[in-house]
């Protein structure tokens, strides 16, 4: 694994995990009334569009032309039946908490509308199948590129329409996520000469987040408020902090933390909210001040699904359930047209 692409990778996942910390803990106590507080979860929602992106680019970049023979099977293994696994263990968790609840009604509500944590999942395979389609028949992303953002910037603006009384659904379909797409293809496929180009203007992509966080807070005042990464704003930011950290994880000394959130990222991202639904009343009854009761459960919950996600990897069957986590060697080369190069 290239080393920017794990520490990306790592980055996303404490983003998330700690979003969510502070969403279990306003379940409970109330969010605090301070627009910086509320702004900086407006900005902590890139991280799932950055999964997606990374996502794609290390496809792009491995599979610029076409999709191996046993490309599906291991996806039905890794991701699929992950997938399946948490649809159940989500309808569980929440039996347990509502027991009046159907578990059936809530198993089937999960896996065929993606009603929890593991919805991402839905959205990366129906990318799968557009890229198998791009590859197969040499779709140019010079004119898919823009049309992507056109029909992406349409579907959110309209497409709720379709969803009525059942928004969740509003997520699923690629068209919400098909710009970030088309751009992470591109840079997956020329990874090579886009790595070397951020590594040698690195300085430069610092700018890049802070115009982009200035778009977000000038919508914000503006009255949009709404805190989920389908916010049309927040596709700036994804890329900016994706080019800022792609250019200086080259040069950034790999460390073996990041190594192992970036390994247990997908497990974590699909195990913590779990946890906290566990953890964050227990939380509250022994803190008293929300930023240590959000910062506790970040931790609680991330070290839980570290520990958790080790024990099950050792289960004859732990990678359907948690993914696969076994280690890869971390590595500084990119690969252009299926060659290897030197970074």
């Amino acid at each position: 694994m290239i080393k920017e692409w794990s520490l990306l990778r790592a980055i996303a996942c404490l983003s998330i995990v700690f979003l969510h910390s502070t969403t279990r803990i306003g379940y409970i106590v109330g969010n605090p009334q301070n627009t910086l507080y509320n702004f900086g979860r407006v900005l902590l929602c890139y991280a799932t569009p950055t999964f997606i992106v990374l996502s794609i680019i290390i496809l792009a970049n491995r599979y610029p032309n076409s999709l191996p023979t046993n490309f599906w099977v291991k996806r039905i293994k890794w991701l699929v039946l992950p997938y399946l696994s948490f649809g159940i263990i989500d309808a569980l968790v929440g039996k347990h908490f509502d027991p009046s609840s159907v578990l059936t009604q809530r198993i089937i509500v999960n896996i065929f509308r993606g009603s929890f944590e593991g919805w991402f999942i839905l959205v990366i395979l129906q990318f799968y199948i557009i890229h198998y389609i791009v590859t197969r028949f040499k779709l140019s992303m010079k004119w898919l590129f823009p049309l992507s953002l056109v029909t992406m910037i349409v579907y959110l603006k309209k497409g709720l329409i379709f969803f009525v009384g059942i928004e969740d659904l509003f997520k699923l379909p690629f068209l919400a996520w098909f710009g970030y797409f088309t751009i992470a293809f591109i840079i997956g496929k020329h990874y090579a000469v886009i790595a070397e180009k951020l590594v040698k203007y690195r300085w430069l992509t610092i700018c890049l987040p802070v115009i982009s966080v200035g778009i977000i807070y000038l919508s914000y005042k503006t009255g949009n408020t709404i805190i989920h990464s389908r916010r049309l704003d927040l596709y700036p930011l994804v890329l900016s902090v994706t080019a800022v950290v792609l250019a200086w994880g080259q040069v950034i000394p790999n460390t073996k933390f990041i190594d192992l959130i970036s390994r247990y990222s997908f497990g974590i991202y699909l195990l913590h909210w779990q946890l906290q639904r566990f953890l964050d009343s227990y939380v509250v009854d022994y803190f008293t001040h929300f930023r240590t009761q959000a910062l506790v459960l970040f931790v609680l919950s991330l070290l839980g699904s570290i520990l958790i996600i080790r024990v099950v990897t050792f289960l004859p069957f732990g990678s359907f359930i948690v993914g696969n986590v076994r280690k890869k060697k971390t590595t500084s080369f990119r690969t252009e047209h299926g060659k290897a190069t030197a970074a």
